[in-house]
């Protein structure tokens, strides 16, 4: 039995805060460690305290104040302690965190280096000595190189470290000013880019003792100049010590069977309910009400990452083929503007609709038919594996999780080239597909046996640990 101590330090996490997909790991992975069977994996989660997290329902002690040197002057922390399905969480006070999560560069540089080694020194005075220190993106990368460089202090030498990579993309850049400005000099190593000698990404990276992408495929596309984001030489330096694990979905909330936010709840034993949800959605919409018609669906931040131009022109392209569809979402002014085009210009096949909607969201997950995903890089991405579970099977270009997720025409469609063509050929063969409503039964049984609980990815996060700090 392992029984390891575990400092779980990221930017935000679900309930407390949620503004992408990091909430959900933090949400969700250090309690599922925690209650791995056969492993005592003491996880302990440290997050920023930010404008937005609302205390009215929290049972909130203030655990500690001290402070951290700074040039200029010593800066006040402040931390306070709440618990997370019996987990302690805790939240990190003090005058660089005062806004929300992401606001610019300077700010951001300032709050997250004092945030990471702020949980530090609170991990120090607390006599509570981790095995493994585990940060997330550029965030918290500051606190693993500040573990490396304190390997001779008799607190921290030998502690173990793991780098997640959510988005390589996102480095920390405008940072460096803080991180000279509390004590964190930059490295002089020939492997990284010059430019990269002060900036948390690279420095976590260069300093971690394992790289953890979130997914399998992202962690080989990191590792290639088209993903790579400049790192890739150095990435693959460093290749014996990165590897890809799939974040999961709690399927607790995720549960079609139970979500109140759906007309009619089924599951894979009723999945013949579900076509209510999709007559109530096409009514909603102001479609033709058709069990025939396939209804397509993107839910999304209108981003070019997300691929929605690539969406776009794609349906533009088919509109002969028997389709409706609903694009939810907000972002890209640009972006937002083409969607809405495109409803203007199909106004009995297409709705825009352009916000952030989690009921919405989840309505469409319990009717519609496809789920487009056409990313043109995915790390993980959560959305496919929501919409299996909820029977609506995903359409996405062949790329990071998703990838590692859909299987071609057993539990979804895939594709290769970031091409509105190669994405309007798939949807045909999608449609086509749906056609056959008993290959397209068995596809949607295949999806929504698929199994992505967060306790599948607990378990290999739960091994590399034990791999860790045994050899």
């Amino acid at each position: 039995m392992a029984s390891l101590k575990i400092l779980f330090l990221a930017s935000e996490a679900d309930p407390f805060i949620k503004v992408g997909g990091l909430g959900d790991v933090a949400g969700s992975l250090p309690n599922e460690l925690r209650a791995l069977p056969g492993h005592e994996l003491d996880v302990r989660l440290i997050i920023p305290f930010h404008k937005g997290i609302q205390t009215d329902y929290l049972d909130i002690q203030r655990e500690d104040v001290f402070t951290i040197p700074r040039d200029g002057g010593d800066m006040p922390v402040q931390v306070f302690r709440t618990d997370l399905r019996g987990m302690p969480v805790y939240l990190i006070s003090g005058s660089p965190v005062v806004g929300r999560p992401y606001e610019n560069a300077a700010a951001d540089g300032e709050k997250y280096t004092f945030f990471s080694l702020a949980a530090l020194e609170f991990s120090r005075r607390s006599g509570w000595r981790p095995d493994i220190v585990h940060a997330n993106d550029w965030h918290t990368a500051s606190a693993i190189y500040a573990v490396r460089l304190m390997q001779d202090d008799l607190f921290w030498g030998g502690v173990k470290t793991v780098m997640s990579v959510h988005n390589l993309c996102f480095m920390g850049a405008g940072s460096e000013e803080s991180l000279f400005a509390y004590g964190l000099p930059p490295i002089n190593d020939p492997k990284v880019p010059v430019w990269g000698h002060h900036v948390p990404m690279p420095l976590g990276l260069w300093a971690a003792d394992r790289i953890v992408a979130v997914s399998p495929s992202y962690a080989e596309e990191i590792q290639t100049p088209e993903y790579g984001c400049g790192l890739e030489k150095f990435l693959r330096s460093r290749r014996d010590i990165i590897s890809g694990i799939v974040n999961g979905i709690d399927y607790s909330i995720w549960n079609p069977l139970h979500d109140d936010a759906l007309t009619f709840n089924f599951s894979l034993g009723d999945i013949e309910a579900r076509a209510s949800n999709k007559a109530a959605l096409q009514t909603h919409f102001g479609f033709t009400v058709d069990p025939n018609i396939p209804m397509l669906a993107m839910i999304t931040r209108m981003d070019q990452q997300k691929g929605v131009d690539i969406t776009v022109e794609a349906l533009r392209s088919i509109p002969e083929v028997s389709w409706q569809a609903v694009l939810l979402g907000t972002g890209n002014p640009d972006l937002e503007a083409a969607v809405r085009r495109l409803e203007a210009d199909f106004p009995q096949r297409v709705c825009a609709v352009i916000r952030y909607d989690g009921k919405l969201s989840r309505q469409i997950y319990g009717a519609s038919d496809v789920l487009l995903m056409p990313s043109r890089y995915e790390p993980c991405g959560l959305a496919q594996m929501i919409a299996m579970r909820y029977g609506c099977l995903p359409l996405a270009r062949a790329t990071g999780g998703l990838r590692d997720t859909i299987a071609d025409s057993r539990t979804g469609f895939l594709f290769t080239d970031s091409s509105p063509a190669i994405m309007a050929a798939t949807i045909r063969r999608a449609t086509a597909t749906f056609a056959n409503a008993d290959q397209w039964r068995a596809i949607q049984h295949a999806a929504m046996s698929e199994n992505f609980s967060w306790a599948t990815s607990a378990e290999q996060y739960a091994a590399l640990y034990i791999n860790l700090t045994t050899k």
